[in-house]
């Protein structure tokens, strides 16, 4: 049985710095990516294929969504790039990670790849992100000093200690997206490592759909839980 571990391991360091399979993996879902968004910008027309008729399909549909919880068109607009590539990378990042010879394609004893949310680095690094950049929307739909006052104000004390535990809320916020995350692809992949050893051939199919559900039900919930951070950090704006 392959041993199951619960760090990304590493493949070789290159000037001192670890190079794990789990960022591998996540380089190869940034190259296949990138290579996809230049091959449909070349074949973008007016007349949609099928191809990119369902990419409009659901674009539209996460406009239509993001304007629900937003209330404005406007304001689904601006903040889209940044939820739709948390929801493709996400999403992209945990099919990738169940395709066959992840995890059994190695490089010495090493698995030369890893599922990217499987390691607790990559989604610590999309938490941080998430965090950081819906205050940084929040401080621009509302002003700077007005999104400061909401963790540091002196004014009473209530609202300082409203402004502690905003702070407290905002550090809460990395740890359970980080670890929600994590924890459920992490789950998936040592379910789906049992299952093959126990019952090889066509028995884990139905875990691999699972599975499946489950890595586009955390990429929608990452990135709507993001989008309901930017509605409350600007909600003074668009109101």
């Amino acid at each position: 049985m392959e041993a199951i571990s619960l760090k990304a391991q590493e493949l070789f360091t290159i000037g001192g710095f670890p190079f794990t399979n789990g960022f591998f993996m996540t380089l190869v879902v940034s190259a296949l990516l990138i290579v996809f968004s230049f091959v449909m910008r070349e074949k973008i027309s007016l007349i949609p294929g099928k191809l990119q008729g369902a990419l409009e399909m659901g674009m539209e549909w996460l406009l239509d969504v993001m304007h629900a919880t937003l209330g404005s068109v406007q304001a689904a607009e601006k903040y889209f790039p940044l939820i739709a590539t948390i929801f493709i990378f996400i999403l992209c990042s945990n099919v990738l990670g169940i395709f066959p010879g992840v995890g059994s394609i190695h490089l010495g004893e090493t698995p030369l790849f890893r599922s990217p949310a499987a390691d607790l680095n990559f989604t610590l690094a999309f938490a941080i992100i998430s965090v950081v950049m819906t205050n940084i929307l929040g401080a621009f739909a509302v002003g700077i000093l007005p999104h400061i006052s909401k963790f540091i104000n002196f004014k009473n004390p209530i609202k300082f200690f409203i402004g502690i535990l905003e702070m407290v809320s905002e550090l809460a916020k990395i740890i359970s997206l980080s670890f929600r995350l994590f924890g459920n692809v992490f789950a998936g992949e040592v379910l789906l490592t049992i299952v093959a050893f126990l019952a090889p051939y066509f028995i884990p199919l139905p875990f691999l759909f699972l599975e499946l559900f489950v890595g586009l039900i955390q990429a929608f919930l990452f990135a709507m839980l993001t989008l309901v951070s930017i509605s409350l950090h600007t909600a003074v704006h668009e109101h």
